[in-house]
């Protein structure tokens, strides 16, 4: 998931790519011709977050667009982008439908840019019956027929196959667990495991969590696919398991103030 346009996916690999252009899966140079400086033009500001002023200079990872607000930089491609990250990404998440569509797109991302899975979302939706685990998990050949013949998807029989048969698989968590919710916020990291401070250097550096790997494994065991350690933890970063907002970004506390709300699934 290389690319400046890529949403910043925790583990080293993916983050790495992104370290090195302008977005993340956490930290670019500005390729965009959108104004602001990048993570390159100065030391750490003095400001916690919010707008940025003349003399601020932008921490690394950040990115300042025309509102002065920073941001994490993965998202400056595209105002879409930039709503994506302010509302949605790392923010928590129980709703069955909503969790479902994550895991299925994060596997048709392998590969691509996340933009490019974003742009497509909609398309996606329609598609798969809005993401509705029993009614995709009813998808025989007439539907794999149509959806390989949907240009507004990624047509890839294989990822089409899969999410088919993770629809199947979310059916027997429900049944065990009571809800795909209970069952990936069984796997939220420790809040005393994560660290303290979150910038560029630490994410470049890390890989999935201990456990997306405890969780991968175990979605493998009950069948599903594409769901390998790298993507599990792209899940929970974007459903809010974790916050990889980077330090100074608008939404981190935010973030953290959601999470505080947040009953969590039993």
């Amino acid at each position: 998931m290389a690319g400046a346009t890529d949403e910043p996916t925790h583990a080293a690999t993916r983050i790495r790519a992104e370290a090195s252009i302008s977005e993340p899966k956490c930290a670019l140079r500005p390729t965009d011709g959108e104004t602001g400086c990048s993570a390159q033009d100065g030391p750490p500001a003095r400001r916690q977050n919010g707008p940025m002023t003349e003399t601020t200079t932008v921490p690394p990872g950040l990115f300042a667009a025309e509102d002065a607000v920073l941001r994490c930089q993965w998202c400056r491609a595209s105002a879409e982008y930039r709503r994506y990250h302010d509302e949605e990404w790392g923010f928590p998440v129980d709703d069955e439908r909503r969790l479902f569509e994550k895991i299925c797109l994060e596997g048709f991302q392998a590969g691509l840019s996340w933009l490019t899975i974003l742009n497509k979302r909609e398309a996606f939706r329609k598609g798969f019956a809005n993401f509705d685990a029993a009614k995709v998990a009813k998808f025989g050949d007439d539907d794999i027929a149509r959806l390989l013949a949907d240009a507004g998807i990624v047509r890839h029989r294989g990822k089409i196959v899969s999410a088919i048969n993770n629809a199947q698989r979310v059916l027997e968590l429900r049944r065990e667990f009571g809800s795909l919710a209970a069952y990936a916020w069984r796997h939220e990291p420790d809040p005393k495991t994560r660290p303290k401070r979150l910038d560029p250097g630490i994410i470049g550096g890390a890989g999935p969590s201990a456990e997306a790997v405890a969780m991968s494994k175990d979605l493998k065991k009950r069948g599903w696919t594409f769901v390998g350690p790298t993507t599990v933890y792209a899940f929970m970063q974007a459903m809010g398991l974790v916050n990889d907002h980077y330090e100074q970004c608008h939404a981190r506390e935010k973030a953290f103030a959601a999470r505080r709300a947040f009953k969590k699934p039993a």
